[in-house]
């Protein structure tokens, strides 16, 4: 079995996940009508940062629990992300090809949260040994 640990958050595949979706989404939320569209502008680039700010903060907490309690914040912004998506998708700011690779993307990134979760859920790991998860026994 190869072990591999997270020494920052940086090295959590949700959080790198995260940062290359959010890239996407100021992207594409800065291009024709979208960047026109303010208010949801604004609100799925700060849903899409708080994914990835989330995880960092939770594991800047160093305690399982609050690393699951941020875990859990951060994939309900990932499904608020996906909603807004779609409402961008609806007011015609996001043409098909790239609305069907953002939303898996974001689909994707919920499920490596929630796969995290569980794993933490069932460790009996706690504070800063959850650093020492080895990755390969999640289940993604």
């Amino acid at each position: 079995m190869v072990m591999a640990t997270f020494k920052t958050f940086k090295d959590i595949e949700a959080w790198q996940l995260g940062r290359e979706l959010a890239g996407k989404i100021w992207d594409l939320s800065h291009q024709g009508t979208f960047a026109k569209d303010f208010e949801l502008r604004d609100h799925i680039n700060k849903t899409a940062g708080s994914i990835m700010d989330n995880i960092a903060e939770g594991f800047g907490r160093g305690g399982n629990r609050e690393f699951i309690q941020f875990l859990c914040i951060s994939r309900g912004s990932a499904f608020e992300l996906q909603s807004q998506l779609y409402r961008a998708f609806d007011r015609k700011h996001i043409p098909s090809n790239d609305f069907d690779s953002v939303i898996l993307q974001a689909e994707k990134l919920s499920q490596k949260i929630h796969n995290l979760l569980t794993y933490l859920l069932k460790s009996a790991v706690k504070g800063r040994l959850f650093n020492l998860i080895p990755i390969s026994s999640w289940a993604f």
